[in-house]
Formats: C-alpha cells, sequence, structure tokens
C-alpha cells in the first residue's frame, strides 16, 4: 500500500471512531495520536535498518512534539487509532495488530529488565481504555476490552472485557441470536467502546462484590433473627434489640436505573460522520 493510500485510511478510520471528526483538514493537523503514528512508522524502519540513534531521536522527537511516547522498536498494524493520545507509551517489544483503538494515559509497558519479548502483545481490534496499565508479554486476544485505569498482567481472552486492579473479567462472549448480536455490532461501531468503563454491560466489579456481600449480611441477619426467635421461645432472653434492615434493593435499584438510562443514550446517539 502506498503512503496517500496509507494516510486515507488512517483518516477513514478516525472518522469510523471518532464522532467529533468533522472533516480531513481538521484530522490532517488536529490529532496528534495520528501524527504519533506516522513518525513512528519513518522511525521503525530506521530502527529495522539499524540505524538506532537516529530512530530513537525522532522518536524523542515525537514524544514532545504530540506527548505520545512510541518506541522505534515496537510493531504497529494498520488502522491504528490513539484518541486524544497524551500520556501513552509504548514499548520496545510491544506488538499492535490492526484496527486496535487505545485512548490517553495507556501504558503498554514491561515488568522485567531482562531483554527479550517483555511487552504486551494486542491482536485485532483491540481496545484499551483510558489510564490503563497493560503490563508484561501477555496477549490480548482478538477484541479485548480493557475499562479505565484497569491494569492487566495476565492473558485476556477473545471478545472479552476486563476490569478493576488487578483486572478481572466482566463480560465474556457468549450465544446469542444474530439478530442481538448484529444490533450490538452496530452499536459498537457508532458509539465506540466506553473508555470509562462505565456501560451497562461493563460493571464494576467492586459494586458486585459489594452487593454479593450485602446479600450474604442480609441472609446472615434473617438466620440470626430465626436462631433468636426459637431461643426466645424456649425462655431464653437473647437479641431484645432488632438488627437494622439492609436495603439491598436500593443499591440494585439505583444500578438498574443507571444502566436503562445509558442505554436509551446510546440509542439515541447518532452522529454523522
Amino acid at each position: 500500500m502506498g503512503v496517500i493510500a496509507r494516510i486515507k485510511e488512517d483518516i477513514e478510520s478516525i472518522y469510523h471512531r471518532d464522532p467529533a471528526a468533522n472533516n480531513s483538514f481538521e484530522i490532517l493537523v488536529n490529532y496528534p495520536g495520528m501524527h504519533a503514528i506516522w513518525i513512528h512508522r519513518i522511525s521503525n524502519k530506521l530502527w529495522n535498518a539499524k540505524w538506532h540513534l537516529l530512530a530513537r531521536c525522532l522518536s524523542t522527537f515525537s514524544r514532545w512534539f504530540t506527548g505520545v511516547e512510541i518506541h522505534p522498536g515496537a510493531t504497529i498494524g494498520r488502522r491504528f487509532f490513539i484518541d486524544h493520545g497524551m500520556g501513552i507509551v509504548i514499548g520496545e517489544t510491544a506488538e499492535i495488530g490492526d484496527d486496535c483503538t487505545l485512548y490517553h494515559g495507556v501504558t503498554l509497558g514491561g515488568t522485567t529488565w531482562q531483554a527479550g519479548k517483555r511487552h504486551p502483545t494486542l491482536e485485532n481490534n483491540v481496545v484499551i481504555g483510558a489510564g490503563a496499565q497493560i503490563l508484561g508479554p501477555i496477549t490480548m486476544h482478538d477484541g479485548a476490552r480493557v475499562g479505565s485505569n484497569s491494569v492487566v498482567v495476565k492473558d485476556v481472552a477473545k471478545e472479552t472485557t476486563v476490569v478493576g486492579i488487578p483486572a478481572r473479567v466482566v463480560a465474556k462472549p457468549s450465544a446469542q441470536s444474530k439478530e442481538q448480536t448484529e444490533r450490538r455490532s452496530a452499536m459498537a461501531k457508532k458509539y465506540g467502546f466506553d473508555a470509562y468503563a462505565v456501560s451497562p454491560d461493563n460493571p464494576d466489579p467492586v459494586a458486585s462484590a459489594i452487593g454479593q456481600m450485602l446479600d450474604h449480611m442480609h441472609l446472615m441477619d434473617s438466620k440470626v433473627q430465626e436462631i433468636c426467635q426459637a431461643v426466645q421461645t424456649m425462655g431464653g432472653e437473647v437479641c431484645t434489640e432488632k438488627l437494622p434492615e439492609l436495603n439491598v434493593g436500593d443499591f440494585n435499584e439505583a444500578e438498574q436505573e443507571a444502566a436503562e438510562k445509558r442505554i436509551q443514550e446510546i440509542d439515541k446517539f447518532d452522529p454523522i460522520i
């Protein structure tokens, strides 16, 4: 593919993923993530040609100019989109496939000083939310998604969503009807991945854990009250004060209302790209 065709492909990919993009000229001059990728292609060629010092100098200039640091040794596929860009760090042995998206503040970093493969591998269609840290020689398989500010230190399976510190699985691929799958795919194309991990199908694992703890505590309270009643029936005097009720319903209702509101907003959103 020629240089001009590659540039057109990059601009078109931004149109598909950023509703804020208005025209080609605006993208051409105002998207530092795209500038960083273009500069990296040159520095990568220099790196592979053993012009290491010149390649590093060019990547350092790119970091100063765009706020994105990409080591010239990193391998990057086609239609790679860096949204906002500021604070992104991509290590030397990182490998990125086609149609991947990174939001600001993402690190594809290493966990060892040993030479060799020490940075992550992103396969195709991977999306990394803002501020996430992907560390070590792990693999993010096709379609994997990472919520904002997560720390991922293990492989993520295909079409799986993870969030948290350390990252935990919150959504796995499941058998769905063809119609539902197509609808979600269309929605994903026009709305994009929620890089801030607030979508209804991407719940907070901490909130889920708290909800389970509340359920458990409510059940334990019920059991204790039954024991107290049995002891009092036998003439004992225990549990004279009633334990406070744990209203788990309020927690669940608030979460459900927020999820329904987000779904409505997604359905309304229809940018003209």
